[in-house]
């Protein structure tokens, strides 16, 4: 009787393949924990959305730093950025990665102190990161799970913001003069855990220019009267739902800027975000880009952000960024 073989010719090549995929996997895996998270991006962009003849904005846009006492490279990377000299920092939440996390953000953001800055919340300033399943964000968004969460000390996170001269506008509306122009910003908390009040937004804004001494564009001084004074409108949110984009652009928003998408986080290269954890199409999952709602048409810049949570430390072709938008004239 002949002796029963081993695996055929067949059966090793499949065995090969199933090794080197695995191979391959552990690889990427290794280079989107150990590398990429930590591969610090700048993204720059002209924005066309100022009156003809003035004079650009730089805005740092920063967003889901989910800082952990710990990450000192990201806290040094962060300082390194107040040598561009924006004009704006707009930080669009999620500041905290841990329950130790303000002392981390006080000393990353210490060198951007008298710039002004505007700032709304996320989730993860109000309780801390918890252990799921990814595969659960295949389902849809994450937000509203009953799983008993970390709070995380939201005041004193406020307060480094109000120390660094930087203003709440979570459900209200703010005003501030930028080389010339007059920007008007309106933000609500964090649409993603229902703390967005979008019915608080027009009393706010309708507050806003009837304490303006100019509001109606004219400038008191009869020399400079027949100088019309240039406005632009920014809407603010952590997580760009639709609903909210879509009362941001009825409210007059000319650009709006959000995070919390980390941009995918991991990535599939060719074919981009596999979810975007909130109801925003997936080609809009970062980057700068156009929403339409109605009539009415604002930019829109979803930054992939610069962090994430401590029990999912991997990004695959989705480094970790801020942006620096220049606003220029149309």
């Amino acid at each position: 009787m002949t002796a029963a073989r081993g695996l055929g010719g067949g059966g090793r090549l499949v065995g090969t393949s199933l090794v080197a995929a695995g191979a391959v996997g552990l690889a990427a895996f290794a280079w989107g924990a150990l590398v990429e998270r930590t591969r610090f991006t700048l993204r720059e962009v002209s924005v066309p959305v100022l009156a003809p003849g003035s004079a650009p904005i730089r805005v740092l846009h920063l967003s889901d730093l989910h800082m952990a006492p710990w990450q000192k490279n990201k806290q040094e990377w962060v300082r390194s950025l107040a040598t561009l000299k924006p004009d704006l920092v707009v930080d669009t939440g999620d500041n905290l990665g841990h329950e130790n996390g303000v002392t981390g953000i006080e000393y990353a953001l210490a060198p951007f102190r008298g710039i002004p800055g505007v700032f709304v919340n996320g989730s993860n300033d109000y309780v801390g990161p918890q252990l799921k399943n990814p595969f659960t964000y295949f389902g849809g968004p994450s937000s509203r799970r009953t799983v008993r969460r970390e709070e995380l000390d939201t005041d004193a996170l406020r307060r480094v913001f109000a120390d660094l001269g930087w203003t709440d506008i979570n459900n209200a509306a703010e005003s501030l003069d930028l080389n010339g122009t007059h920007v008007e910003f309106f933000g609500v908390d964090d649409p993603h855990i229902g703390r967005d009040r979008l019915d608080l937004i027009t009393r706010a804004i309708d507050d806003l220019r009837a304490n303006d001494p100019l509001g109606d564009d004219v400038w008191p001084d009869p020399e400079e009267a027949a100088a019309p004074r240039s406005t632009l409108t920014i809407g603010v949110a952590h997580a760009p739902y639709q609903r909210v984009l879509n009362s941001f652009v009825n409210h007059g928003a000319q650009l709006i800027l959000a995070g919390h998408t980390h941009g995918g986080q991991v990535c599939v290269p060719g074919f981009g975000a596999l979810v975007t954890n909130c109801d925003i199409p997936r080609r809009q999952v970062k980057g700068l880009s156009t929403w339409n709602h109605g009539l009415r048409t604002a930019f829109l810049n979803v930054s992939a952000g610069l962090g994430t949570s401590i029990y999912a430390p991997v990004r695959f072709a989705c480094p970790p960024e801020a942006t620096l938008l220049t606003l220029c004239a149309g």
